[in-house]
């Protein structure tokens, strides 16, 4: 018997990186999960790597016409939600001096903004002691130079979270924030040449970046029972990093 079984999860960028890992883990453990994505190959791609029990949905988290078309999706294929993970997100280094209107206004509109209308359009479809969770960053944690409108963008969660569970109290519904550190990703790939990568991993008490599926089964302690008692909560997953 599966920890989700007969659970239906909406993951928001869950077509690459640490968000695929926990789609695929939702599904292993009897969820059918609706995942998004910005380009409609990379979704189909994922759905194809996860193979069953997924749907995938091409969409901007940041453009609420997108958003109602994935919920839409979700009313008519299963009626319901059980669990939410916001996860699309997005951040580039840029210095104090150096920032410009178009970085804060693309970071805040996908990671503050976004975040804040997926979970309220998800609202209507979702069932009494449901699970809501936003991926956060240790960005906001720690002093990291040139990062600080990313940090920004990911602390309003945390706030988001302390309000939005004494809000919704009434349903049961947890609000927590999953807040990953340095992860082997395509995008960390992307975004960091191997200089930095060693500089990063030199902060890691083991000496060694994180993977995704070490991410995915924090992902789904908090989608499931096992965190009944979990609410209102930033849990870093970091490997120790914000803690020294």
């Amino acid at each position: 018997m599966g920890k989700l079984d007969g659970k239906v999860a909406v993951i928001t960028g869950g077509t690459s990186g640490l968000a695929l890992a926990g789609a695929q883990l939702f599904v292993d453990e009897g969820a059918h999960v609706f995942i998004s994505g910005r380009r409609q190959e990379v979704v189909d791609d994922a759905v194809k790597l996860i193979g069953r029990n997924v749907t995938g949905v091409q969409g901007d988290a940041a453009d609420l016409a997108d958003l109602d078309r994935l919920f839409d999706t979700v009313k008519r294929e299963k009626g319901a939600i059980d669990v939410l993970w916001t996860s699309a997100g997005t951040g580039e280094q840029r210095a104090l001096g150096e920032i410009t209107e178009e970085h804060f206004d693309t970071t805040f509109g996908l990671n503050a903004r976004g975040t804040l209308f997926t979970v309220q359009k998800a609202l209507p479809l979702f069932n009494d002691g449901g699970s809501i969770f936003m991926t956060g960053s240790n960005a906001s944690l720690k002093g990291y130079p040139e990062w600080s409108v990313y940090a920004a963008s990911k602390a309003v969660q945390q706030a988001y979270a302390r309000v939005w569970l004494a809000e919704l109290k009434d349903r049961r519904i947890r609000v927590n924030v999953l807040t990953p550190g340095q992860v082997a990703t395509p995008k960390q790939e992307e975004l960091f040449d191997e200089e930095t990568m060693r500089q990063f991993e030199s902060q890691i008490p083991r000496g060694k970046m994180g993977r995704p599926e070490e991410i995915a089964t924090v992902a789904l302690f908090l989608a499931s029972d096992d965190s009944s008692y979990v609410n209102g909560m930033e849990l870093a997953v970091d490997g120790g990093v914000a803690a020294i």
